[in-house]
């Protein structure tokens, strides 16, 4: 069973503005899949990359906090110093 998926499902009832509702409906027949899979696909994949996003938020921070970090002097002089290289 793929990530985020349940064998029980819950109906959840939401409002929708008409021009994206009309997107979804387009889009489940252009698949052929069901308007409730356009959903389920839409949302699992939004809470995947915003999840994702936090994590590495997340861990950003904590590597900040322990001092896990390389002085911004220290990226510049690197960044610089490949660019003058790809200019040869």
């Amino acid at each position: 069973m793929s990530q985020g998926q349940s064998t029980t499902k819950e109906q959840v009832s939401f409002r929708l503005p008409a021009d994206t509702r009309e997107r979804i409906e387009r889009l489940a027949r252009a698949t052929r899949r069901s308007r409730t899979f356009v959903i389920e696909e839409a949302i699992n994949r939004y809470l995947d990359l915003n999840e994702w996003q936090i994590a590495e938020i997340e861990q950003g921070l904590e590597e900040a906090r322990t001092g896990k970090v390389v002085p911004h002097e220290e990226i510049v002089a690197k960044w610089e110093a490949r660019r003058a290289d790809s200019v040869d």
